[in-house]
């Protein structure tokens, strides 16, 4: 795997929600009080689109559903058998890299 050059760090504010794709990978980068963390996009239930929805300090909302996935770690909130694939995130300078597949 690589860091792949995504975005710019000013494209996601503190609470917010950005989706990125390079090649058929889908990513949701949130911003958690100015920290980044980047889980896949699609949601488990029925493939929901993740960046689409909420976040809540930590917590990533599924539009769709309701569904509530920890940001930091990609963990369900109720059931912690179901977890999304993380990417790790590096800044460098104003850039959003992730490390992707």
């Amino acid at each position: 795997m690589s860091f792949v050059r995504v975005g710019s760090a000013c494209d996601v504010k503190p609470g917010g929600v950005l989706l990125v794709k390079s090649g058929a990978t889908e990513v949701a980068v949130c911003n958690r009080g100015g920290t980044l963390y980047a889980v896949d996009n699609r949601c488990p239930h029925l493939g929901g689109p993740l960046a689409m929805g909420a976040l809540h300090d930590n917590i990533l909302v599924c539009p769709w559903h309701g569904w509530e996935f920890d940001c930091t770690t990609g963990k369900c909130d109720f059931n912690e058998a179901i977890v999304l694939r993380t990417y790790k995130v590096e800044i460098v300078g104003d850039e959003i890299r992730l490390e992707l597949p």
